[in-house]
C-alpha cells in the first residue's frame, strides 16, 4: 500500500502491460508508480507523427546506449535490457499519443506490440512493467490486437 492510502497495484507483475489512459491522468500514475518503488519514465509524443522521430524521443528519454540502432528490433532489445537504468519495475508514460495513433496507427500498433512483448520479459524475471499511453477518450482501445487467424 502506498503512503497515501491508495494502491493501484502496480507492483503486480501479473497485472502488468499496456494501457491507455485519458488526458490528465499520467501525473497520478506517475506519482502512484513512484509510491510501489517503480522507475518513472516519461516520453513526449505530442506530434510526433512517424517511426523515425518515435524511436529519437523513446532513445533520448531513455537514455539509451550510444550507437543503438534506431529500428524495432533494437528498441525490443533496448527495452528488456535497461540495465542502464537498474530498478525494482518500470512505468513507462507516453503522454499525447494521440498524433502518432492517428497519422501512423501501422507504427503505433508496432510500439504497443513491442511495449507489450517487453513486458512479458520483464514479468519472467518478476519485474512489473508498465506502459501507459495518453489518448483521447482514455484509449480503450490502446490494446494491441489479437492476432487472426
Amino acid at each position: 500500500m502506498s503512503d497515501s492510502g491508495f494502491d493501484m497495484g502496480l507492483e503486480d507483475v501479473g497485472q502488468a502491460g499496456v494501457y491507455g489512459v485519458g488526458h490528465g491522468d499520467l501525473g497520478g500514475l506517475a506519482a502512484a508508480a513512484r509510491d510501489a518503488g517503480l522507475k518513472v519514465l516519461r516520453v513526449d509524443l505530442e506530434s510526433c507523427t512517424d517511426k523515425r522521430t518515435l524511436l529519437l524521443r523513446i532513445g533520448t528519454q531513455l537514455d539509451f546506449p550510444a550507437g543503438w540502432g534506431r529500428n524495432w528490433d533494437a528498441l525490443s532489445d533496448a527495452l528488456r535490457d535497461l540495465s542502464w537504468l537498474p530498478a525494482n519495475g518500470y512505468a513507462l508514460l507516453f503522454g499525447d499519443a494521440g498524433d502518432l495513433r492517428q497519422a501512423s496507427p501501422e507504427d503505433f500498433d508496432t510500439l504497443l506490440d513491442v511495449l507489450s512483448e517487453a513486458a512479458a520479459s520483464w514479468a519472467g524475471d518478476n519485474v512489473p512493467f508498465w506502459a501507459f499511453f495518453e489518448l483521447p477518450g482514455g484509449g480503450e482501445d490502446a490494446e494491441p490486437e489479437p492476432d487472426e487467424a
